[in-house]
């Protein structure tokens, strides 16, 4: 193996779109001969990776996984249903939910650096091996977050949308575990964005207020009363704001006499203890990524070239 120049290594990268240390490796191994190098990441199943690496990820798997008082909640994205629903993904997603687990990356590139749990490896050197050479689509370890304390989750349609809840509580985790799997439904079904109103911005709010101000002014009827009776309307509507906007102030789905946070108390009350919802964490797959859409017409002619 002779040695290679830094020129070499970047020329190698721009071309293929693989990492430094992946095209040093694959020079060196081909006395610097380019054209040997590339075919060396192609069987490698890099070069694959490289190529298909600008292609929408935004099907996938939300996973999340609790092992005593250590949770995580994991997105990996594919580009099509059928790839996430493999046992290769599958497992693929486990290993890294457990890797996060053990060795509490910072983040994403971190976490890629990481020796994968359950396998030989890096993470990233597994996702790699699995997009180029099984899958061959590309794969994206998009987001995650590890919590610790007493939590709870809930994952829906075996995948779709997953949910971490932390609790602040007197009582056994095994305890509250139903409450806190009842909240994540909760977020699940009607995605609050924030869990409680102190978590709503001041400006959100003042926005808000503004917006419904300039509409009581385009009501006729509206426009007509004091300003201290709109002020009082709008503070009004702010309350119903924070009832829709806010988790713990939403009518319970399973029982809307309940406020979220009324059912939290209820529960607590009958189990002889405190329960105070801390954090909520809501991932649904593939949200705010662009999805190209493409006619079968269309599919068959960029197949076809």
């Amino acid at each position: 193996m002779g040695k290679v120049s830094v020129a070499e290594i970047k020329e190698l990268m721009k071309s293929t779109g693989v990492g430094m240390m992946d095209c040093k490796k694959a020079l060196e191994a081909n006395d610097g001969d380019m054209d040997k190098a590339i075919e060396f990441l192609r069987e490698k199943g890099l070069a694959t990776q490289a190529k298909k690496s600008g292609r929408a990820a935004a099907e996938g798997v939300v996973t999340a996984v609790v092992k005593g008082n250590v949770g995580v909640l994991l997105e990996v994205n594919t580009e099509t249903d059928f790839a996430a629903n493999t046992d290769d993904i599958r497992n693929f997603v486990a290993n890294v939910a457990e890797t996060i687990i053990e060795k509490n990356p910072a983040d994403v590139e971190a976490l890629k650096n990481e020796a994968i749990a359950n396998g030989t490896g890096t993470v990233g050197e597994a996702l790699t091996e699995l997009a180029g050479m099984k899958i061959r689509e590309n794969i994206v370890i998009r987001r995650f977050v590890r919590m610790e304390g007493k939590l709870a989750s809930y994952i829906h349609n075996g995948g779709s949308i997953g949910v971490m809840v932390k609790m602040d509580t007197d009582l056994d985790a095994d305890k509250v575990a139903y409450i806190g799997k009842d909240v994540a439904m909760q977020s699940a079904a009607l995605n609050a964005p924030y869990v409680k109103r102190e978590d709503v911005p001041a400006e959100v709010i003042e926005n808000e207020k503004k917006i419904m101000l300039a509409q009581m002014a385009e009501d006729p009827k509206m426009a007509s009363k004091p300003e201290q009776v709109r002020v009082k309307i709008v503070e009004g509507k702010v309350g119903k704001y924070y009832s829709e906007n806010c988790l713990l102030e939403q009518a319970f789905v399973k029982d809307d006499k309940l406020t979220v946070q009324g059912y939290v108390d209820a529960e607590a009350k009958k189990l002889g203890g405190n329960i105070k919802i801390v954090d909520v964490v809501r991932y649904e797959r593939g949200e705010g990524v662009e999805k190209k859409e493409e006619n079968f017409a269309d599919e068959i002619a960029n197949m076809i070239k």
